[in-house]
């Protein structure tokens, strides 16, 4: 992008707005970008709306409508260059230059190939002023899981952790239940409720018998949305009840890491995406399908386990934007040690669990030398009631 223009404190100020709008989607786009909209005409808004999910209209076309006739000469805020391509629903910027806006202020380009650009000069040719890159680095953390699923074609793969301070996430009596504080736990199905996927690896399901769902009555704060200003958080246009469709809560691809099928084919996350190797026997999987699952054969790594790129990359092309990775330490380890992590929501409970027997947050051979580690970027720590809640994007050397 260009270098961009200074923006004005309006300017700013109604883009807050647009992002607070874009927000209330609640990472439910699955596969889109979350993308909010306002139109202001002499200093007040007219028009407003956000991008629900796939196959709604977009958050210009609710904005345009909502202003009617009151859009033309205004200025629109969007969070997302307006596409300029026919998909399942025609393009956005055809619709702002019918509608005769006079200015558009952009947060920042579509990275998609079928737009990158295109929308923004399709505007310009209409003679429509354009400035792009206001509040860009909010808009690019709102939503980091499609920027990083459009970048690579993979998942934004989060792994989630609750652990003592010492590190532990059991006891040594294999104690689990619960090294979290209340207030975390509730986090946790918060965030179930907005990613596309969640992954857990055998040993969770054999030892804990989970069902991976969302338990929670309330729409929570946003799951990715760490490093945005708080008045996203704070704006009356996400903090209001959503005027498209009444919040319900939503459950995860369930997704099983499990070499030899030993899921039992009874187990509660079932239906679920089992991930087996060529190895896993014929009956397990026979009986797995029959209970609902779909068991799909993937490679196998140097030990024998499902390997993860391949599976990553099945994922991302059923639009599968983020996981979230609640699996033990094994399963960590081997996301970290692959490098396809790529972020982390670390609960730390206030408390010591110690002994040598008691499992770690992180498993497998680890790291031999300091410069090889990866570090987390975006910091961004606070609590959750007693706990201390550390999150940010996985940098590796």
């Amino acid at each position: 992008m260009s270098a961009h223009p200074r923006f004005s404190a309006v300017d700013r100020s109604f883009m807050l707005e647009a992002l607070s709008l874009a927000a209330r989607a609640r990472y439910r786009c699955h596969p889109n970008p979350m993308v909010g909209c306002v139109i202001v005409r002499e200093g007040r808004v007219v028009g407003s709306g956000y991008h629900q999910k796939r196959g709604c209209p977009h958050a210009e076309i609710h904005a345009l409508r909502e202003a009617g006739d009151l859009a033309r000469g205004a200025t629109v805020y969007v969070t997302l260059e307006p596409c300029a391509h026919h998909g399942l629903t025609p393009p956005c910027a055809d619709a702002l230059v019918r509608a005769g806006v006079a200015r558009a202020v952009v947060a920042m380009v579509d990275p998609d190939e079928r737009v990158q650009g295109q929308g923004l000069a399709r505007l310009r040719a209409a003679g429509i002023e354009v400035a792009a890159g206001c509040r860009e680095a909010e808009a690019r953390a709102l939503n980091r899981p499609w920027l990083h699923c459009k970048a690579t074609g993979l998942p934004y793969v989060l792994l989630k952790v609750a652990q003592s301070l010492d590190g532990k996430i059991a006891t040594a009596g294999g104690e689990a239940r619960w090294v979290s504080g209340e207030v975390s736990r509730r986090e946790v199905h918060e965030l179930r409720d907005q990613v596309d996927a969640i992954l857990v690896g055998v040993g969770t399901v054999l030892q804990d018998d989970p069902q991976l769902t969302v338990r929670c009555e309330a729409p929570g704060a946003l799951a990715l949305g760490w490093g945005l200003p708080a008045g996203v958080r704070a704006s009356p246009a996400f903090a209001g009840a959503t005027d498209l469709e009444p919040w319900r809560r939503r459950d995860p691809l369930r997704v099983i890491l499990d070499s030899q099928a030993r899921t039992p084919p009874g187990a509660r996350v079932l239906p679920a995406l089992i991930a087996v190797t060529g190895a896993a026997p014929a009956e397990r999987v026979r009986a797995l399908q029959a209970s609902g699952a779909e068991v799909l054969v993937l490679p196998a790594d140097a030990g024998g386990r499902v390997a993860l790129a391949p599976l990553l990359r099945v994922l991302g092309q059923r639009g599968i934007c983020s996981l979230l990775v609640e699996g033990g330490g094994a399963v960590h380890g081997s996301f970290l040690a692959a490098g396809l992590a790529t972020g982390v929501r670390w609960y730390v409970a206030p408390r010591l669990f110690g002994g040598a027997a008691a499992p770690g947050a992180v498993g497998g051979a680890g790291i031999a030398g300091l410069a090889d580690t990866p570090w987390l970027t975006a910091l961004h720590v606070r609590r959750a009631g007693a706990d201390l809640v550390i999150e940010g994007d996985l940098q590796y050397p």
